[in-house]
């Protein structure tokens, strides 16, 4: 199919029309996107929802606003993960053909019955994996996929702490450590250990009962999902050579986690290269690697709710309480699942 056969059709979307809280969405028709010749149309099956959807809704922190738009979001609809199937291809695409089942996280666009998404953002899905299972992994998997190996250079033997077990990231890096060999221990609450012991880990701190920044262990790498804890006495759990690698950091409106990203790598121009902050990247070569995981049984996503496309700014809220453990998902196509 042509993109120009679906620029005067419409679709229900999730739309962002300013800043604010949750209810500041909408769920309207808009046209569907057309294509470019590098581009695909997917019909969404499953998305679902991460931070980069609060913060984006939110604005915040504030200082990020020049690449979101200033008074109003540069993208009209919301959502970065995906599964569904190809509806039509641009003329460039080669890896793809209408009909194929995909998964991936595209940038934005998806919490919508189509979105678009490119050859680099996109990997085959097996027939056995769920589209609900695939629409989960975008972000979240990438991230701790590529923080676990990219940047945290995890291998087997090693010795891992993941701080933040029982979120999005959190129960895929528990899960993606042990399947490349790794010794788990998972920082968790009391309330998630259960789950977490169930993802496979070796051994698991309850934040309510102890710290973990008293543990005698040292690790190779700390994969810190929270970034909230004292960084110096976090830094001191690691083993000579060791990593400190973190997603996240606090939640302030104006600068949220720039001071420590700022500081991370001031201390890595000075010589200290144990600290390291980044932002996720999907590409192809990653989501082929967690769609392997996916169809081996290794890793699976740890989902707590599930929402149709017209509860999906609940879903948002529900998040932006702070208590969401694994994910929790958007069903577009209900049968999905």
């Amino acid at each position: 199919m042509l993109a120009t056969e679906t620029d005067t059709k419409t679709m229900r979307a999730v739309t962002q029309p300013g800043y604010g809280t949750p209810d500041v969405l909408e769920i309207k028709d808009v046209p569907v996107p057309a294509l470019e010749p590098h581009q695909l149309l997917i019909k969404v099956h499953s998305t679902s929802v991460n931070a980069a959807e609060w913060h984006l809704t939110t604005g915040l922190p504030y200082l990020v606003r020049p690449t979101m738009g200033f008074k109003a979001p540069k993208k009209l609809v919301v959502g970065a993960d995906v599964a569904g199937v190809v509806e039509a291809v641009g003329a460039e695409v080669t890896e793809f053909e209408p009909g194929d089942r995909v998964f991936g996280e595209v940038g934005g666009g998806t919490w919508s019955e189509y979105a678009r998404g490119t050859e680099k953002t996109l990997a085959h899905l097996a027939d056995s994996v769920s589209f609900e299972q695939a629409g989960a992994i975008g972000i979240a998997g990438l991230t701790a996929l590529q923080g676990l190996v990219d940047h945290g250079g995890l291998t087997a033997g090693d010795d891992v702490l993941i701080i933040g077990a029982s979120g999005g990231v959190g129960t895929y890096a528990v899960q993606i450590a042990k399947a490349l060999g790794a010794n788990v221990t998972a920082v968790c609450s009391t309330r998630n250990v259960e789950q977490t012991k169930g993802l496979g880990a070796d051994k698991i701190i309850d934040y309510k009962s102890e710290s973990y920044t008293d543990l005698g262990n040292r690790f190779d790498l700390i994969l810190d999902n929270v970034g909230m804890g004292p960084v110096l006495k976090t830094k001191k759990l690691l083993k000579p050579g060791g990593r400190y690698v973190f997603v996240s950091g606090p939640k302030r409106p104006i600068l949220g986690p720039i001071p420590k990203l700022l500081r991370s790598k001031v201390a890595y121009m000075f010589g200290d290269k144990t600290m390291k902050f980044f932002v996720a990247e999907s590409n192809r070569k990653d989501l082929e690697t967690l769609g392997r995981l996916l169809e081996s049984g290794e890793v699976r996503s740890v989902i707590e709710n599930r929402y149709d496309l017209d509860s999906a700014i609940e879903a948002l809220a529900y998040l932006g309480e702070g208590h969401s453990r694994g994910k929790n998902v958007i069903n577009v196509v209900t049968s999905s699942a």
